[in-house]
């Protein structure tokens, strides 16, 4: 039982349902671990007065919390994991990018409701510097709506009308680091000492030198190396990132005071879901990578467990692409089983889905997905194709070779089939962040340009299109049934392609990762109705995928996925069930050739008793002829039992 459960148990029992009084038990409820996670990394002879700040802040806080809010916090400690939703349906956007500004995007709310969308992504809207700041996650301000989105008032009014509409809200909190103007960096660079305590500084390169002796390079092309020298304040500041995002430094408990504060008032603002930006960086140590440390979950553990009593109803979503063993963890481990992350980015499946379409066998990612530790039942993923990001290739090294590749050789294939290195390649992507000292890359493009769409209308090559259109709705529809939160990054459903414009825009020319963050297309959009366009064709499907999933509760996240291993390497199925007799399975075919598997094993699980069952993607029934199934290139099938 986590404390999110243990609330709900005793908000039931407590005769008491008033807002304060139920803030006052669960801070008694979560207090003696509070107090453990706060000691572990501030230890009580040293910090204990910032303990007893920390015990007078959150009543404030929790004071300060609107009135709608509260009332809302309470319902959904009532109504369980909400998160978990067969009905939950997300995109992720740039504001900008999707139509101007923060009042554009209110009156696009009836096309979001007509695709299915209930739940938004809003990358960075806060004040960052007008020259390079890493997409607004160089952050000038944790609360101030940069201009170019609108005010404040726009945002609470945007929020609230989300409220009114059922749509949920998550927007970054960049904890890991500021910008060089944010506030605390400018006094900082005065000589306010206090400030500088706020971040990683160091008078001469002993403490750097020692760090970088064990610290990746997260830029080696743009921004090389781990530390800044500052003139103006003669000193040499982390910036693990970039030169111009300054690492805080959480050994000092002020800056995590500081940090819960905006955290609460950024939830006071109306947000849902709080997504912690690079949150395995968090705590640094000299002889180490400086990431996924157990003081990092320890921090964003404290962090949860404060939010929990403040605003029960707002949940913190792990952003760490890192490896499977280490995404998990990000839920939270032994007494902080379930009480750390109540949501986490499936990036591993998202890469392995990439690594199936450019070798058209599901050999890895079966393998791969074997060795992801199971996770909390009250947890659950964000299960995507594409996002701001690049696309990475974390896969682990010993199953590549178990498969009997070279993991070198490998990840370049990768490289050359999405980076136009191959020629008979469809896919049309750009290369990002190439190391040549170790031949390591990443991949950037658009979800319809790596899958051929944007080669095909090029070519004009009608069979590439209709190739490339049904492998975007397998991939969407593979995260649709897999179990978590589906995530479409805004214009992958109408096949938005490569936006090639950020190289003229000197902010943005040396980030390949722009190109797939394209301007939504709304001409594309009003000619929706034209069913052959291939737009058309992958709107319709989408929605109606959207559709059937949140008119079935097997879709919903109740820790049951169940891979099968068919014979066929082309063939990716799984299977999900609620325990009554009813089940859904997936097959895909990740080939461009029909692929055929024998069938006994699904007629074993009750598929096939009340006759032939139905293909919920096609409306159709699947009849299988002398025992074996036959599945098209690049087809999904969505079978329901019961």
């Amino acid at each position: 039982m986590n404390q999110a459960q243990l609330h709900r148990l005793v908000a039931r029992q407590s005769k008491e349902k008033d807002s304060t009084a139920l803030f006052e038990l669960r801070l008694a409820t979560n207090l003696t671990l509070i107090q453990q996670l706060f000691f572990s990394l501030y230890p009580e002879n040293q910090h204990g007065a910032y303990f007893n700040k920390l015990l007078d802040l959150l009543p404030k806080l929790f004071t300060s919390r609107p009135s709608d809010l509260k009332e809302q916090d309470l319902l959904r400690l009532n109504a369980g994991n909400w998160y978990q939703s067969e009905k939950m349906l997300g995109m992720q956007m740039y504001v900008e990018h999707f139509n101007k500004d923060l009042n554009g995007l209110r009156q696009k709310i009836p096309y979001l409701k007509e695709l299915g969308v209930n739940f938004l992504h809003l990358m960075p809207i806060t004040s960052r510097p007008k020259g390079e700041n890493d997409g607004g996650y160089a952050v000038n301000s944790y609360l101030q709506v940069d201009k170019r989105y609108g005010t404040k008032a726009d945002l609470l009014a945007l929020t609230s009308e989300f409220r009114k509409e059922g749509i949920y809200l998550m927007l970054d909190f960049v904890v890991n680091h500021t910008s060089d103007e944010f506030p605390w960096a400018k006094k900082a660079i005065k000589g306010d000492k206090k400030y500088q305590g706020y971040y990683y500084t160091f008078d001469d390169r002993t403490v750097p030198d020692a760090f970088e002796k064990t610290l990746p390079e997260v830029f080696p092309e743009t921004s090389p190396g781990n530390f800044t020298y500052i003139p103006e304040m003669e000193k040499w500041v982390m910036t693990v990132f970039n030169s111009y995002q300054w690492d805080l430094n959480y050994t000092n408990p002020e800056v995590f005071l500081e940090m819960l504060i905006n955290l609460a008032k950024l939830a006071d603002m109306g947000v849902d879901v709080v997504r912690f930006d690079a949150l395995a960086f968090l705590w640094k140590k000299i002889g180490s990578i400086s990431q996924n440390l157990p003081e990092a979950h320890t921090l964003v553990s404290l962090f949860r467990m404060c939010l929990q009593v403040v605003a029960p109803g707002v949940i913190l979503l792990a952003e760490a692409i890192v490896a499977p063993t280490d995404i998990v963890k990000y839920f939270g481990e032994g007494q902080t089983l379930g009480n750390e992350c109540e949501v986490a980015y499936n990036a591993s499946l998202m890469a392995l889905l990439w690594n199936s379409i450019a070798t058209k066998k599901t050999n890895l990612l079966y393998k791969s997905l074997a060795h992801v530790p199971g996770k909390p039942k009250d947890c659950t993923w964000i299960n995507y194709i594409r996002c701001h990001d690049d696309i990475g290739l974390g896969y682990e090294n010993q199953l590549i070779w178990e498969l009997g590749w070279s993991p070198e050789l490998h990840r370049k294939f990768l490289l050359d089939y999405y980076c136009q290195k191959l020629e008979w390649s469809p896919a049309m992507g750009l290369l990002f962040m190439y190391n040549p000292k170790t031949g390591d890359g990443r991949i950037t493009g658009s979800a319809a340009s790596l899958l051929g769409l944007e080669k095909g209308i090029m070519l004009k090559d009608k069979e590439l299109i209709n190739q490339s259109i049904a492998k975007i709705i397998m991939l969407h529809g593979i995260v649709f049934a897999f179990g978590g939160i589906p995530l479409i990054y805004a214009g992958d459903e109408i096949g938005t392609l490569n936006d090639y414009s950020f190289r003229n825009d000197n902010a943005k020319k040396g980030d390949s990762r722009w190109v797939n963050r394209p301007l939504q297309d709304w001409d594309a959009v009003s000619r929706l109705r034209e069913e052959t366009s291939p737009q058309a064709q992958i709107f319709h499907t989408l929605q109606k995928l959207i559709q059937i999933r949140k008119k079935n509760p097997l879709f919903a996240d109740n820790n049951n996925l169940e891979l099968y291993h068919t014979g066929n390497d082309h063939i990716l199925a799984f299977g999900r069930s609620n325990g009554d007799r009813q089940g859904l399975l997936v097959l895909c075919n990740f080939d461009e050739k029909p692929q055929v598997i024998e069938t006994g094993w699904i007629k074993k699980m009750g598929y096939f008793t009340k006759g032939d069952p139905l293909d919920l993607v096609s409306d159709q029934q699947i009849s299988v002829k002398s025992g074996l199934l036959e599945i098209l290139p690049y087809q999904m099938i969505w079978l329901k039992k019961g």
